[in-house]
């Protein structure tokens, strides 16, 4: 997984450039796994490719992480996540594979 970045200066322009760079699907997050349409993916059958994260400047629950996102079946997507909104539901499998991991 790559690390977390600040590459872009808002949501909006991170989601544009993954567009741009294949991350066509959108993935949407349930307690232990990410669905798209019908197919459901386990975190193994997924990898985080890039992530990248925005905090709000006065409110801190406006932050949130977008992920590009490579299945093993070969859709690249993205993931939008809101601070805290996920986590009391999210399995610790999930929780891992999301956290972000800073060098």
């Amino acid at each position: 997984m790559s690390n977390v970045t600040y590459k872009y200066a808002t949501v909006l322009v991170a989601i544009e450039n993954l567009r741009s760079e294949g991350y066509n699907v959108d993935f949407n997050l349930e307690e232990n796994c990410l669905i798209c349409g019908i197919n459901k993916y386990t975190v193994d059958d997924f990898e985080i490719e890039q992530v990248y994260r925005y905090e709000g400047d006065s409110n801190p629950s406006d932050q949130a992480t977008v992920y590009g996102i490579a299945s093993k079946d070969g859709l690249k997507g993205i993931l939008v996540t809101a601070y805290g909104a996920y986590t009391d539901s999210m399995s610790s499998a999930m929780l891992r594979k999301l956290a972000l991991k800073n060098d």
